[in-house]
């Protein structure tokens, strides 16, 4: 089958909007995997993170690599083609420009913006869409740390990595806060962490699953389940 050409510029409004969660939801599943080159994401992930039945994301992924929009390997998964990554880079743009704006002119808190972005980013037009990046100066992260792409598909991200991988006394600062669970970002915010707050990992505490955070003005047992949401920039000492 021939390739299909790359449209220099995706518009998402040429696909249904199943398809648009679903390029987006494969990339989004894989950004922040390391050396994700050619990595895959199992159809079981898809279905969790898209809210259905594995048989429905085996028939919609199916139907998606037949519009050569999405690649599937037996036994590692699925991928994007260059096509569908094109697309999905428009759908993440929209997303996150979508939060952004949901935070930052009405007031949202940031563990309300990911539903309603969801239902809002499948009506805007690319004209919206740009002018409120116009609107908003043309942020480059959004209201949880993921890169906003750029109109012309670039994604720069922060040198972060999970608060977890960090030993105890190491610092560094938050960059990222997953959105996977508003639960974690209500906790967190409560606590006063969030985007550009000076953490020092004080105490691993294996047995409880948790860990002794301290940051300028306050200090904590944090619970892995919520640390885990946290991604640092280390602090060179």
């Amino acid at each position: 089958m021939p390739t299909a050409p790359v449209p220099a510029h995706p518009d998402p409004a040429e696909l249904t909007a199943v398809a648009q969660d679903y390029l987006k939801a494969v990339w989004s599943a894989l950004e922040w995997v390391p050396d994700a080159d050619g990595a895959k994401v199992s159809t079981g992930a898809l279905a969790d993170r898209l809210g259905v039945g594995p048989s429905t994301v085996s028939e919609a992924v199916r139907k998606l690599a037949d519009q050569g929009l999405l690649e599937v390997e037996p036994y590692r998964g699925v991928g994007l083609t260059a096509v569908g990554h094109g697309y999905a880079l428009a759908m993440v743009r929209r997303h996150r420009l979508l939060e952004t704006w949901l935070v930052e002119q009405l007031g949202y808190a940031w563990d309300e913006v990911h539903d309603e972005a969801e239902q809002l980013e499948h009506a805007v037009s690319d004209q919206l869409v740009e002018r409120l990046a116009a609107l908003l100066g043309h942020p480059v992260r959004d209201p949880h740390g993921d890169p906003i792409p750029t109109a012309d598909g670039r994604v720069v991200r922060p040198d972060a990595c999970p608060l977890a991988e960090l030993a105890e006394g190491e610092s560094g600062v938050v960059a990222r806060i997953s959105d996977a669970d508003p639960r974690d970002l209500r906790t967190l915010a409560d606590l006063g962490i969030a985007l550009d707050t000076p953490l020092t990992v004080a105490a691993i505490l294996p047995r409880r699953d948790a860990l002794t955070l301290a940051w300028p003005g306050g200090g904590a047992d944090v619970a892995g389940r919520v640390a885990s949401r946290v991604w640092v920039t280390r602090t060179v000492s």
